[in-house]
This record gives C-alpha cells, sequence and structure tokens, in this order.
C-alpha cells in the first residue's frame, strides 16, 4: 500500500512550470520548422516542375501544365506524409488561420502565437522554396515574375479553390479519416489545377512565393494582393459553410491536415510528469 503522494512546494510548481514553457517553445520550434521546410519544398516542386515543363516540352501549354499539375499533386502528398505528424503539414495560411477559428471555443487546434508562427513560416518557407527553384534550374535567385493574373475571373477561381480545400479538410478531419489527407489533399490540388481558371494557387503563402521566378509558375507581384483577396474570401466562405454544415467542425481542428504525434507536442518534466501543451493555448 503507497503513502500519499508529497505535496509540491510552490518553489516545485515554479520550476515545473517553467519547464512545460521551454518544452513547449522547442515543441514550437519543430513545428515552425517543419511549415518552413514543407512549405518551401512544395513551392519548389510547383516552380521546379513548371521550369521543366516549359524545358520538356515548349509550345505546349496543356502538357506543360499536365505536367505541372501532376507533379504538385504526388510533392504535395509525399510532403504531407513527412511533415504531418510534426505539425500537421498545413503549408497554408488560410488552414492554419481556419483551424484556429474553427477550434477557438473547442479549445483545440492552433492558438493565436501558433498561428502567427505558422504564418510567418509558411511565407518564408514559400519565398525560399521559390529561390532554391530558380537556383537548381541555373536562375537569377530572385527574378519576379512578369506574369500578369489580374482579372475577375481568375478570383474567382481562388474564391473556389480555396473554398473547395477547405471543406476536404476538415470534413476528412470531422468523419475521423485524416489519414486519407495526403492522397485526397493532393488529388483535389491536381484536379483544381484544370477546373479552375486560376490552376488553383489556394494559398496566400505560396502565391507570394510564387512571385520571386519569372517562369512558368510565377505571377506578377501586383497580381499577388488581388489573389490574396480572393484567397481570403475562400476562407470566409469555406469556415461559414463549414460551420453550417458541421456545427462540431471544431472539435477536430486539433487533427488538421493530418494528427500530429504526441513526440511533437508533449515532454516529460524533471518529476517524470508529461507536460503536454494545451491545443489552442495562444
Amino acid at each position: 500500500m503507497t503513502g500519499p503522494r508529497p505535496e509540491i512546494t510552490s518553489d516545485q510548481q515554479v520550476a515545473r512550470h517553467t519547464a512545460a514553457t521551454e518544452l513547449t517553445t522547442v515543441a514550437l520550434r519543430r513545428r515552425l520548422l517543419a511549415e518552413f521546410t514543407g512549405t518551401a519544398l512544395l513551392v519548389t516542386a510547383v516552380v521546379g516542375s513548371g521550369i521543366m515543363a516549359a524545358t520538356l516540352s515548349p509550345g505546349d501549354v496543356g502538357l506543360q501544365l499536365l505536367e505541372n499539375s501532376i507533379a504538385t499533386a504526388f510533392a504535395l502528398g509525399v510532403l504531407i506524409l513527412i511533415f504531418g505528424p510534426v505539425s500537421g503539414a498545413h503549408f497554408n495560411p488560410v488552414v492554419s488561420a481556419a483551424d484556429w477559428f474553427l477550434g477557438r471555443r473547442a479549445g483545440t487546434g492552433l492558438g493565436g502565437r501558433e498561428l502567427a508562427g505558422y504564418t510567418a513560416a509558411q511565407v518564408l518557407g514559400a519565398i525560399a522554396g521559390s529561390v532554391l527553384a530558380n537556383l537548381m534550374f541555373d536562375l537569377a535567385a530572385v527574378d519576379f515574375s512578369t506574369k500578369d493574373r489580374a482579372a475577375g475571373n481568375l478570383w474567382l477561381g481562388e474564391i473556389v479553390a480555396t473554398t473547395g480545400l477547405l471543406l476536404l479538410i476538415f470534413a476528412l478531419a470531422r468523419s475521423g479519416r485524416a489519414p486519407v489527407a495526403p492522397a485526397a489533399v493532393g488529388a483535389y490540388i491536381g484536379a483544381a489545377y484544370w477546373f479552375t481558371s486560376s490552376t488553383s494557387f489556394a494559398n496566400p503563402a505560396v502565391t507570394i512565393g510564387r512571385a520571386f521566378t519569372d517562369t512558368f509558375a510565377g505571377i506578377a507581384p501586383a497580381s499577388v494582393p488581388g489573389f490574396v483577396l480572393a484567397q481570403l474570401v475562400g476562407l470566409a466562405i469555406g469556415t461559414a459553410l463549414l460551420a453550417a454544415l458541421y456545427p462540431d467542425a471544431g472539435d477536430a481542428a486539433g487533427q488538421v491536415v493530418v494528427p500530429v504525434d504526441a513526440e511533437a507536442t508533449t515532454a516529460t518534466g524533471p518529476d517524470t510528469t508529461p507536460l503536454t501543451r494545451t491545443e489552442g493555448s495562444s
């Protein structure tokens, strides 16, 4: 028979709180690194495959788009598999924002501090990915695109693409089918290349990153604000539809895009008591 558990002194409580804060910070850094690296490699795949397609199939835009979309779809699925267990593999500020918004009431998903960190990591990663693709193909590291994409029909295409992406991701998480997200999300983006007029950027970070390359996948800096605004409209419509279709969608916000392994958010304190990040904390 075991005796009563010793009382924890105030000094021990302070030490545990400090350790938990430090471990949470380390876990967040790990997740931000995953978001930065994953977004960078995603943009590298988009831009790099576009450059290769234009080189191998000159003069045939349809074939170029086919090659670009296939490479992007497969790369996205693989990157979700690689980085999903660490950060959830958002790679997209609108996905992170929807995760934060829908998860607030349920106490799940990202907190405000995490949302800011994810967004910054995604944007910086997207820029780095574009630079990397340029360098791989012996182009200038930074060469701002001259490809104008400012048109109402293209903005509408971005609204449709972004709304559909959010519906897919959260419907999968809410129904317990997040494990199929790598294939489903990759397939959706690959298809949306073809059924949207904008070729489905559906991602503010990727849109900004693609302005740094004057190649097949580029977008002129002047066209970026219109695309990002359309994506934010898609975010608003997508979250509204999710709230109407799945009132409990916020309960699954912590499973987006795929569930994070416990090791990414949990560590052991000095007294061997598990110290776990509180979902949705700021």
